[in-house]
């Protein structure tokens, strides 16, 4: 089956089907699914979903564009550090990293590292993989990944968009590269030449739902349906199998989130 390793089924985008949507995954051959969380309320949500649903799992985190939940909650970091201990379906910390895009004030940057690098060490405390969004902090975030991996941190860099040459780096370092609908794009060239350089062995699906739609539906509402497009592009690339494709991304999946029963 095809393993969804990146979506957001909390985000209002879904509440007006969101149960009707979910009843369908498994009928359309989506076997697991990550719900990953951007905010402390997210990552509750997310942790409600996998409660509700069995196919469903969690990761929590705080994404680097959503630091300022903590100034509500100042001992978020605690609580991230016992709910990812207790809770059996918490399986990743995520998403975390940086992102220079929208603020480019290095107080802002500086809040961003300090928080993301707290994120690492909760991981790395809890033996969990970590799940990274980086975006304008190419270098930055490779080298903090670098200290990541050298004291044993395992992770997927989620929605990847910088060279293919890097990628391999962060291969080389034992990451996964997260491949989504980009890949569809005409102009996501990047990443489709990232996809034909790296091992197939080292690629996980996603959708980043409800964001970043393959396509034919770019511009839409995406969800996990839609995977077997990126998955029809990634075996056109590789000359392979879409079987082939699922097989080994699903098993990609399992051996990183290795408490996805």
């Amino acid at each position: 089956m095809i393993f969804e390793s990146h979506a957001h089924y909390d985000d209002e985008g879904f509440d007006s089907d969101r149960v009707e949507l979910l009843s369908l995954m498994q009928k359309k051959n989506i076997g697991h699914i990550i719900n990953v969380g951007s905010t402390l309320d997210a990552s509750r949500r997310s942790i409600e979903l996998a409660k509700e649903y069995d196919f469903i799992y969690a990761a929590i985190g705080i994404h680097p564009s959503d630091i300022s939940c903590l100034e509500k909650e100042p001992d978020g970091m605690e609580w991230l550090f016992e709910t990812a201990k207790k809770e059996k379906k918490v399986v990743s910390i995520g998403e975390i990293g940086l992102d220079y895009y929208w603020d480019k004030e290095e107080e802002n940057h500086r809040l961003q590292r300090k928080v993301f690098l707290e994120q690492l060490e909760i991981a790395r405390k809890l033996d969990l993989p970590v799940i990274i969004h980086s975006r304008d902090a190419a270098e930055e975030t490779f080298q903090i990944m670098k200290e990541a991996a050298a004291k044993g941190t395992k992770g997927v860099i989620h929605c990847y968009s910088y060279s293919p040459e890097l990628a391999v780096e962060y291969v080389k370092l034992g990451y996964y590269i997260g491949v989504g609908g980009v890949v569809t794009f005409k102009n996501g060239k990047k990443l489709k030449e990232t996809v034909k350089k790296i091992p197939l062995n080292r690629i996980l699906t996603e959708t980043d739902s409800p964001y970043m739609a393959p396509t034919p539906f770019r511009g839409m509402r995406n969800d996990s349906t839609y995977l077997p497009y990126i998955i029809s592009e990634i075996a056109k690339l590789r000359e392979i199998t879409e079987a082939e494709v699922m097989e080994v991304t699903e098993k990609n999946a399992f051996e990183l989130f290795t408490k996805v029963k």
